[in-house]
């Protein structure tokens, strides 16, 4: 009898989004590549986090328009349940919201600019010396955030910048929080400058040309750091 092909089984990674419409984007593209599944749950819909993640690789939390401070059930729920990854130590990822969520998690604080300054554009992005030992960061970065976060007690700052300081760190052995997007894809970031342009008024926030113009120049290297700073968190399975 002819030998039926069989699909290797292929480790999985949460994937935490807060939109119906939202995507995991590169870094759902890169996760694939790289020989992950993912399981995506959106927890403003209804979608359950998992008790224990012995059956997946990892989690990426994204972000979203509503704020960490938000009083939401899901809001609580989601900051509570990053208890898991961390006693497990399983390898995490925070972006935006899911950075300033990590932050509250542990006994940080998440609060807007004190002259009302926001992020949302491209803008330089300084490693510090631990930042440096682990990985090539890149110059310019994009931003879209109303709201920065404190440095949690213990942990490690790897970058800054000017307006808000605290840009990416690491806590533990496992646990990564950025600040910035490197997860767009052009067909996101066209999505982002329609639906966010009412927020380009805002006190140092950058106009929609700027974001279009400035993906021409620095998003080939932010995609390239993204490609090894994934690598680096959750590695590659074993083929």
């Amino acid at each position: 009898m002819p030998r039926v092909a069989t699909r290797a089984v292929r480790p999985k990674i949460l994937i935490v989004l807060h939109q119906e419409t939202s995507s995991a984007g590169r870094v759902g593209h890169l996760l694939l590549e790289n020989g992950f599944d993912l399981d995506i749950r959106r927890p403003p819909l209804g979608d359950e986090l998992p008790e224990t993640l012995d059956h997946h690789a990892g989690a990426v939390v994204f972000g979203g328009p509503m704020s960490a401070n938000d009083h939401a059930d899901f809001v609580k729920r989601e900051t509570e349940w990053l208890a898991v990854p961390l006693r497990e130590n399983r390898p995490f990822l925070g972006i935006c919201l899911g950075a300033q969520m990590l932050v509250n998690h542990l006994g940080g604080k998440v609060e807007g600019h004190g002259e009302g300054l926001v992020e949302i554009g491209w803008y330089p992005l300084t490693a510090t010396e631990e930042g440096r030992q682990l990985i090539h960061w890149p110059e310019m970065v994009y931003q879209f955030h109303r709201e920065g976060f404190s440095l949690p007690s213990g942990a490690t700052l790897l970058a800054t910048a000017e307006t808000y300081p605290n840009q990416a760190f690491r806590y533990g052995d496992n646990a990564w929080a950025i600040q910035f997007h490197a997860e767009l894809t052009r067909v996101m970031m066209h999505r982002w400058v329609v639906r966010g342009a009412h927020r380009f008024v805002l006190p140092g926030a950058q106009p929609g040309r700027d974001h279009l113009g400035g993906r021409l120049i620095w998003d080939m290297h932010l995609k390239r750091w993204l490609a090894e700073f994934l690598e680096m968190i959750f590695g590659k399975p074993e083929r």
